[in-house]
C-alpha cells in the first residue's frame, strides 16, 4: 500500500469522530505504530485537523470533506447525463445542477471535462 493510500485510509477511518490509538490503526492498516506516528505528524503538519499524542490516541477534530473522485467512466457519464437533463430546465434545481456540473468538471480534469463558466450563472 502506498503512503498516499494509507493517509487516505487513515483519514477515512478517523472521520467517525472517535479516538483511535496508533496500535489500533496500525493493526487495521498492516503497518507499525511508528509508521502511524509519522503519518499523524505529517498530517498535522500539512493542516489536517488531527490531534493527539503517542500513548493516548488520535482524533480528527474538525469535519473533513473529501471529494468522491473515484468514479468509473460509466458512472461519470451517467452523472453528467443526469445533471445535463436537470440543468436544461428552469428554477433552483436547474441552477444547482449547472453549478454541480461545473464542480464535477473542475474536480475531475483527468476525465477530459471542460468546466463551462456559464454553469455558474
Amino acid at each position: 500500500m502506498s503512503r498516499d493510500q494509507r493517509i487516505f485510509d487513515l483519514i477515512q477511518r478517523m472521520r467517525d469522530g472517535r479516538l483511535h490509538t496508533a496500535q489500533e490503526l496500525a493493526a487495521e492498516l498492516g503497518v507499525s505504530t511508528r509508521t502511524i506516528w509519522r503519518d499523524m505528524a505529517m498530517m498535522a503538519a500539512t493542516g489536517i485537523p488531527v490531534e493527539g499524542e503517542r500513548g493516548l490516541g488520535y482524533i480528527l477534530r474538525a469535519p473533513l470533506m473529501l471529494p468522491p473522485v473515484m468514479l468509473t467512466q460509466d458512472e461519470l457519464e451517467a452523472l453528467m447525463a443526469g445533471l445535463g437533463h436537470v440543468a436544461a430546465g428552469d428554477g433552483a434545481r436547474a441552477r444547482a445542477a449547472r453549478a454541480l456540473r461545473f464542480k464535477v468538471a473542475t474536480l475531475l480534469p483527468q476525465a477530459g471535462l471542460v468546466p463551462d463558466p456559464q454553469d455558474l450563472a
